[in-house]
């Protein structure tokens, strides 16, 4: 069997607690969520869904046309069996679910997201998976994100090389957390094969080793990155929108109106349609259009999948935003 596109990353189970009182202080230029300290805090009702970087793209991309599998880790060591609902999520969402590892002695990841005002606070614990690459089909398509930080000490990495360069198939990056603090060189043989590199600003400066109160222009962050390797280069600025550099211009891309109720899922949203458009022959100019369109849609629901698009959905809301296209910087 092939496949478009086969994920690979963490997943987890999303717990979204409503705050309803709370303040936001800054403290050395960084806002902090402030809450009084041994109190009983009153909240409104919390949710749970299937979530994780590597869950939300394929799930996404699964929407939006592409053949989809994903390698990742699940726990069966709960009592609650996250497993098996986060299986049952991928196999409803049409997404391939062969090369997901069950393992007995660990319970699946599990995230609590504080929401407050429309903004998150995500509280995260990775365990330490046995990763190891399963045989995976053939795909045009690997998306490499979030993984737990014991990563470095397997042979994932090698394998995942390996893999790119036996079957030829292109690689979409969307380091996470870890593969973000271990810098632009420690992620080189991985950057010197990717084809499409996506990050927001505060990660982009952090990874090219910049503390995130300098001032750094844009199109030397996107420079930097994409002398590294990657051929097509995303950095998103939130509510500034998103800037991109495909080997000859810079792009400048706004957002798209949206009601804010989350913003948990949205940088995926945006990655694995900026992928799809890609995907489906785009340039990268027009394919962060779609990108826009799809954390739009994300951020307008609450969880991080509810308000992915399919491919139908999206190409509604691109027409119904005509105005709003990527303008050389």
């Amino acid at each position: 069997m092939a496949f478009d596109l086969i994920t690979i990353g963490d997943t987890v189970i999303d717990t979204f607690v409503p705050l309803k009182d709370a303040q936001v202080t800054d403290i050395s230029g960084t806002p902090h969520l402030s809450l009084p300290f041994g109190y009983k805090i009153p909240v409104d009702d919390p949710i749970s869904f299937v979530g994780g970087n590597a869950s939300n793209n394929a799930v996404g991309a699964s929407r939006l046309g592409l053949k989809t599998a994903i390698y990742t880790n699940v726990g069966k060591k709960d009592i609650d069996a996250s497993d098996e609902r986060i299986i049952a999520k991928l196999k409803k969402e049409g997404v391939n679910t062969r090369f997901v590892i069950h393992d007995p002695d660990l319970p699946t990841n599990h995230n609590i997201i504080l929401n407050y005002k429309g903004e998150r606070t995500i509280l995260v614990h990775h365990h330490h998976w046995k990763f190891n690459l399963p045989d995976l089909d053939l795909t045009k398509w690997v998306y490499l994100t979030s993984l737990a930080p014991n990563f470095v000490d397997t042979n994932l990495i090698d394998q995942i090389l390996n893999y790119l360069e036996r079957t030829k198939a292109k690689l979409a990056y969307q380091p996470g957390t870890f593969q973000i603090s271990l810098g632009a060189k420690k992620n080189g043989q991985l950057l010197s094969r990717t084809q499409f590199l996506i990050m927001n600003l505060e990660e982009a400066k952090k990874f090219l080793g910049y503390k995130d109160d300098e001032k750094i222009e844009i199109k030397k962050l996107l420079k930097k990155l994409a002398d590294l390797g990657p051929k097509n280069v995303v950095i998103t600025d939130g509510k500034n929108g998103s800037f991109c550099f495909d080997g000859e211009n810079y792009y400048k891309l706004d957002v798209f109106p949206a009601e804010l109720v989350q913003k948990t899922g949205a940088g995926d949203a945006f990655a694995t349609a900026t992928l799809a458009g890609l995907f489906y022959g785009n340039p990268l100019s027009e394919a962060i259009r779609w990108g826009t369109s799809n954390s739009a849609s994300v951020i307008s629901a609450m969880g991080p999948q509810e308000g992915l698009l399919t491919l139908n959905k999206l190409k509604e809301s691109l027409n119904k935003n005509p105005k709003i296209v990527a303008k050389k910087i």
